[in-house]
C-alpha cells in the first residue's frame, strides 16, 4: 500500500515525516484510534497491524522507534558537537517534541529532545523507553534531520545510567547530591576531623595545600589547607560515585558517551575553587566530562526567573567559565533553566557558545496555558488540585513559593485563569505538581486536550521556548 491509498482511507498524514528508505515508504498518519507509524511493506523489527493491500500500521512503541532509528539513522540520539552550544528540552507530558523543533529550526544550537530525569520518570509513571521514542517519533513528525541528543538527566544509580545506555542515550548526567557534604552547616573542627578521615587526605595535602596554578582568565588559583580541607570533605564522596559510574559507562558504551556531572542540588553555591578541585580530582581518575552543572550563587528556583545581584553571578560565572576551558573545554550547564531570561545574555557574552541549558517545567506550563485558553474548567482542577499537593510536592525543591498570595481559583473568572500562570508563587505550585496532575485522571484529560490542539501547543511552544534562544544569543540557524 502507497500512502496516498493510505490517505484515500480517511487518514491524516503529517506530510513532513514522508521519507523513502531504499524504497521503503514510511511516514506518521493519525485517524481516531491515535497517531499511527506506516510502513509500505512487511519489514522485519517494526510490528504492527497488517493492512489488506499491504503495509504495516505501527503503535509508537519502543521497539518501532529502535528499528525506525535503524533505517532512518538521523533519528538515532547522537552526541554532543564540539563548538556549538546545546539546549535541553525536557518533555514530561510527552507532546512536546513537535513543538520544540519548530523553536529550535532557526537557531545554531544541537537540541537535546530526550531529556528527563530519575526524579521525573517516577513522577509521571513513564520510563527511558517512553522518553526516547516520543523523542523519535516528534522528531519523525517534522522531519528533523538536523540531529538530536538524548539525555538520562539526575542519575542517581549506576544501574539507571547502564540501563539508559542500553537504550541508546548519548548523555548521562551524573547526580551525586546524595556523596555531597554540607560543609556550610559544619563548624572547623568538625570539618578537620572529616578530612582527616578521607582516606585521600595525606595525598591532597601534598598535593593541593597552599600550591598556586596559574588559569587564564582568573590568574593564581590557590588552597589554602582550610579550603582544601572544606572542598575535600564536600566534594570527595561526589567524585568517586561520579568515576564509578564514569568507568561502569565506559565499558558499556565503546562508541563513547558525553558525561555531566551536576552539583546543583545542594544548598550552598559552587566556588569556583571547589570546582577546579573536584574537575582536577576527576581528571586523575580518568573521568572526562562534556559539562558541568555547579550551583550557582542567587535563587535558581522553578519556573521563574533568577532572583539575585547580576553583578555577583557574572563575577562566579566568568570564574567558573576559565576554570572550564583551562581543565578540558567543556560546557557549563544551566540546570533549572526555565524562564531565567535575566541570565541569558550574561552567558551568551561569557560562554562564547560553551553552554548547555536544561528546561522541562516550562513546556509542561506551556501546555497548562493552552488549556486555560481551550478548557478553562480543566486548568480550574488542575490548579485546584496542584494547590492541594504543593505542601508535599515542594519537597524535593528549593523554593521560597509564597502561596498567600495565590488567588483563590473558585472565584477567577475565566478571562482571569491564565494570569496563574504568569505570577511567580502560582507558576511554581503549578510547576511542582505535574506529576500527581499527570498521574490522576486529570492527566489524562490534559492529554486529549493537548492531542485535540497539537497545532496551537506547538505554536505556543514554537514562541516561548524560542525566546529563550533568541536571549542566548543562537539566531541565525537554518
Amino acid at each position: 500500500m502507497t500512502i496516498e491509498r493510505l490517505k484515500a482511507s480517511g487518514y491524516k498524514l503529517y506530510a513532513a515525516s514522508k521519507a523513502d528508505a531504499d524504497g521503503l515508504e514510511l511516514a506518521l498518519v493519525q485517524k481516531s484510534e491515535g497517531k499511527r507509524l506506516f510502513v509500505s511493506s512487511r519489514v522485519r523489527g517494526f510490528a504492527g497491524d497488517t493492512l489488506s493491500e499491504g503495509g504495516l500500521l505501527c503503535p509508537l512503541t519502543y521497539q518501532n522507534a529502535r528499528k525506525l532509528m535503524s533505517v532512518l539513522p538521523w533519528l538515532a540520539p547522537q552526541r554532543l558537537p564540539e563548538g556549538r552550544p546545546s539546549f535541553g528540552f525536557g518533555d514530561r507530558i510527552g507532546l512536546a517534541t513537535p513543538g520544540h523543533v519548530r523553536a529550535v529550526e532557526s537557531y545554531v544550537v544541537f537540541p537535546v529532545l530526550a531529556q528527563q530525569s530519575v526524579r521525573e520518570i517516577t513522577r509521571t509513571g513513564r520510563s527511558f523507553e517512553e522518553v526516547l521514542s516520543q523523542a523519535v517519533f516528534g522528531a519523525f513528525q517534522q522531519g528533523f534531520n538536523a540531529g538530536f541528543g538524548a539525555d538520562a538527566d539526575h542519575l542517581k544509580a549506576v544501574d539507571d545510567a547502564l540501563h539508559a545506555a542500553d537504550l541508546g542515550y548519548t548523555l548521562f548526567t551524573c547526580d551525586p547530591s546524595e556523596y555531597v557534604v554540607e560543609v556550610d552547616e559544619l563548624n572547623a573542627q568538625a570539618v578537620a576531623e572529616r578530612f582527616r578521615s578521607l582516606p585521600e587526605a595525606e595525598r591532597l595535602l601534598e598535593e593541593y595545600a597552599g600550591r598556586e596554578t596559574t588559569l587564564p582568565g582568573i590568574g593564581t588559583m590557590r588552597l589554602a589547607e582550610e579550603e582544601l580541607a572544606r572542598a575535600a570533605v564536600k566534594y570527595c564522596g561526589a567524585v568517586r560515585f561520579a568515576a564509578d559510574m564514569y568507568r561502569a559507562l565506559e565499558a558499556r558504551c565503546p562508541g563513547g558517551f558525553d558525561f555531566e556531572l551536576s552539583v546543583d542540588e545542594t544548598n550552598s553555591p559552587t566556588r569556583p575553587a571547589e570546582h577546579w578541585f573536584v574537575v582536577s580530582e576527576l581528571g586523575k581518575l580518568g573521568v572526562g566530562l562534556a559539562s558541568l552543572a555547579p550551583r550557582f550563587p542567587g535563587a535558581m528556583e522553578k519556573a521563574v526567573d533568577w532572583r539575585g545581584d547580576l553583578a555577583t553571578f557574572r563575577d562566579e560565572f566568568h570564574a567558573h567559565m576559565a576554570i572550564a576551558r583551562a581543565l578540558g573545554s567543556y560546557r557549563l550547564s544551566l540546570h533549572s533553566g526555565s524562564d531565567k531570561f535575566s541570565l541569558y545574555p550574561l552567558i551568551a557574552e561569557e560562554a562564547n557558545g560553551l553552554w548547555h541549558v536544561k528546561t522541562a517545567g516550562t513546556s509542561y506550563l506551556v501546555a497548562l496555558g493552552v488549556t486555560a485558553e481551550v478548557a478553562p474548567q480543566l486548568f480550574r482542577e488542575i490548579a485546584a488540585h496542584s494547590i492541594r499537593r504543593f505542601a508535599e510536592e515542594r519537597h524535593t525543591y528549593h523554593l521560597t513559593t509564597d502561596t498567600a498570595s495565590i488567588p483563590d481559583v473558585r472565584f477567577l473568572g475565566e478571562s482571569e485563569l491564565p494570569t496563574l500562570l504568569v505570577q511567580d508563587a502560582s507558576r511554581q505550585v503549578l510547576h511542582v505538581a505535574f506529576g500527581s496532575v499527570l498521574q490522576s485522571p486529570l492527566g489524562a484529560s490534559l492529554f486529549r486536550v493537548l492531542e485535540a490542539n497539537e497545532e496551537r501547543y506547538s505554536a505556543a511552544l514554537r514562541e516561548h521556548l524560542g525566546r529563550h534562544l533568541a536571549l542566548l544569543g543562537v539566531s541565525g540557524g537554518g
